[in-house]
């Protein structure tokens, strides 16, 4: 399923993982395990945000994938189903045709 992972840093722990030089790190980790279509970053209410769009599998890659950021980053994380544009044409031609 396609999933929205959003995890907002506070300033005092993003500045302390840039200062020693692991927050590239922990980006690169999470990237890697989760092998997004797109990620993203910005602000958000003035903290360091980021956005991965994946696809989970199976729910046992929660643990492995959200520890980091609560752990490391004590990121506010949140994780949800998302739709594309494809997605939402299927799920809407289903429902019209009843199916």
């Amino acid at each position: 399923m396609r999933m929205v992972l959003k995890a907002r840093i506070p300033t005092e722990a993003g500045n302390a993982v840039l200062r020693n030089g692991t927050l590239l790190k922990i980006m690169e980790a999470a990237y890697a395990a989760l092998q997004p279509e797109a990620a993203y970053f910005t602000l958000e209410d003035g903290e360091r945000t980021c956005f991965f769009y994946f696809d989970m599998q199976q729910s046992s890659q929660m643990p492995p994938v959200l520890e980091s950021f609560f752990m490391d980053l004590n990121a506010k994380v949140a994780l949800q189903p998302v739709m594309n544009a494809d997605d939402l044409r299927t799920g809407l031609g289903d429902m019209m045709s009843g199916t």
